[in-house]
């Protein structure tokens, strides 16, 4: 692989601007900046999930994701691009349909935690939701993005699983939300 990034410090942001894959200078708070971001957040508490002890098809899958979410920052970074597709969000539907096959029926809410893998697996699921909801809102003016909103939808499910995974793995009790409370 030859040299793609040979100077790190460029100082070409140092007055709230950054450039697209095409040479565009947009805001750093451009909403199509904020959502890279957010993918990369995204992508960044996936590699923790991982990292605390995700397993077999949990960690295949989010492995696989990782890979997912950062071509999805390249393509946002290319007005245009295509973003993801249909073989993506019916990967994670088969991995969802996988990882749910052995958890019992959901009775209640869940509360995030009980174990730290288990509410790193929350948190990844919340900044997910946050990423779908710029994903929606630059859809409305980029139709190419609907697969990235399906797959980003579907990646808030698989996370949501991944904690009842979690917490199976580590015969962990699930935290019930109690309405008396």
């Amino acid at each position: 692989m030859s040299d793609r990034l040979t100077k790190i410090v460029t100082r070409g942001g140092d007055k709230g601007e950054t450039s697209l894959a095409d040479g565009t200078r947009l805001a750093k708070d451009d909403a199509r900046i904020a959502l890279i971001g957010d993918v990369d957040e995204l992508n960044s508490w996936l590699g923790v999930v991982i990292a605390h002890g995700a397993e077999g098809v949990l960690s295949e899958t989010l492995s696989h994701a990782q890979h997912d979410l950062f071509d999805l920052g390249g393509a946002l970074s290319f007005p245009g691009a295509p973003m993801l597709s249909d073989a993506h969000v019916a990967r994670l539907d088969a991995a969802a349909t996988l990882l749910n096959e052995n958890l019992p029926p959901l009775k209640e809410f869940i509360l995030p935690g009980g174990a730290k893998e288990i509410a790193f697996c929350h948190v990844a699921r919340t900044v997910c939701r946050r990423a779908e909801r710029a994903m929606a809102a630059f859809h409305r003016s980029a139709p190419e993005a609907a697969h990235a909103l399906q797959y980003l939808n579907r990646l808030s499910d698989i996370l949501f699983i991944a904690a009842r995974v979690e917490a199976r793995r580590l015969g962990v009790d699930e935290v019930y939300w109690r309405k008396e409370r």
